[in-house]
């Protein structure tokens, strides 16, 4: 059985797993930016507040992209031990991203003063970072 990996698939897997994170993390937060964009484009409120909070507070442009960065990079981190240690990094990867990627929705979901349809577009948010970032690098561990 043959597999078909893409091009920048096949750059990423001879690069250092500190590299295809990095690589993941700026199409991820390029995604996510836009897609914040998008949804202030289409009338979404921009305001949130933290969990518990009296008040919103607005969502900036560039607000998206540096989340996702935040959180690639300590996903990184995660990655570079795993490489290190775990006997199969790929599969311990995947079992620690994807219950980080559901905990981080209990932020936007238990947001005070925060309208539910930006609530959703967060969340939204969030499951697209994970999904870009996630496969990404598991492929990459998976070749370490």
């Amino acid at each position: 059985m043959s597999t078909t990996i893409t091009a920048p698939a096949r750059v990423l897997a001879s690069r250092p797993v500190w590299f295809a994170c990095a690589a993941a993390g700026l199409a991820a937060s390029a995604a996510t930016e836009l897609y914040g964009l998008a949804a202030r484009a289409a009338g979404v409120p921009m305001q949130a507040g933290g969990v518990g909070a009296p008040a919103a507070e607005p969502i900036t442009v560039g607000m998206f992209a540096m989340g996702t960065l935040i959180c690639t990079f300590w996903g990184t981190v995660l990655a570079l031990v795993l490489a290190r240690f775990a006997s199969r990094p790929s599969r311990v990867f995947v079992r620690a991203a994807v219950p980080l990627a559901v905990l981080s929705l209990v932020g936007p979901v238990a947001a005070g003063d925060t309208a539910v349809s930006t609530k959703v577009m967060l969340c939204v948010a969030h499951v697209l970072a994970a999904a870009i970032v996630i496969p990404v690098v598991a492929r990459r561990l998976a070749r370490s």
